[in-house]
């Protein structure tokens, strides 16, 4: 019975053997059609990669240019510019504005505001003598607070700041910083009130003060200064 078995195991291990020959697939060739095969297959991925690879830098390049169109969208005519201002500015009268890049401020008066008194304002420019004679006096103790009228023409003005320095017989006793902020050009003045102070009291605050005030912007562009005299006394002037 064994012998009967491996004589047929062996028969059809020869049969199969010269099936393969017949059909020219030994080992070597079933190992070379397999690495043939599979350089095709890597040569296929390798392929579909190098295509996807292009398409990406096709999309890259058309969003490049799109973003290069984008870029390039601007205002490019009189309306579309004067759109683009009016955006920026807000509800700035256009007519105000012009094309000028620097902005122009005009100091139109400096009051002083004092309560159950009626308000000083000091006009510009100042008088030619206003360095050696008192501009205006204060009584001493007495709560003031200043107020600025000014206009901006041409273009938006940034940082502007006030600054207010004071002397006594030489020596500097106050000097005061103030900022006032950024302002677009319009064809009513502005009003800017500063925080209420109170004026020195006593003996040796009382006589002769020299200020000098000046407004500027964040450029250093100097709008306003002027150099003063003034006076604390004991009562306020007789009207």
């Amino acid at each position: 019975m064994s012998a009967a078995v491996r004589t047929r195991s062996a028969s059809q291990e020869v049969s199969f053997s010269n099936e393969m020959e017949n059909l020219g697939l030994n080992d070597h060739n079933i190992k070379a059609a397999a690495a043939a095969a599979a350089a095709a297959e890597e040569e296929a991925e390798k392929g579909h990669e190098e295509d996807d690879s292009v398409d990406d830098i096709e999309d890259d390049g058309s969003k490049l240019q799109s973003d290069h169109k984008e870029l390039d969208l601007g205002p490019q005519d009189d309306d579309s510019l004067r759109r683009w201002k009016e955006q920026l500015l807000g509800s700035v009268d256009m007519s105000a504005v012009g094309e000028s890049k620097e902005p122009e401020v005009k100091i139109l008066s400096l009051s002083i505001l004092c309560p159950g008194r009626p308000d000083l304002v000091l006009p510009f420019p100042f008088n030619s003598n206003s360095k050696s004679s008192s501009l205006f006096t204060l009584k001493e103790g007495s709560l003031y607070h200043l107020k600025l009228c000014f206009t901006v023409s041409n273009n938006l003005v940034s940082g502007l700041k006030y600054t207010n320095t004071v002397w006594k017989t030489g020596v500097r006793v106050d000097r005061t910083k103030v900022m006032l902020g950024t302002f677009s050009p319009q064809k009513e003045p502005y009003r800017y009130e500063l925080e209420e102070e109170t004026t020195p009291s006593g003996i040796f605050a009382r006589g002769s003060y020299s200020a000098r005030t000046k407004i500027v912007d964040d450029d250093g562009k100097c709008y306003l200064d002027v150099s003063y005299c003034f006076e604390i006394q004991k009562r306020w002037p007789s009207s």
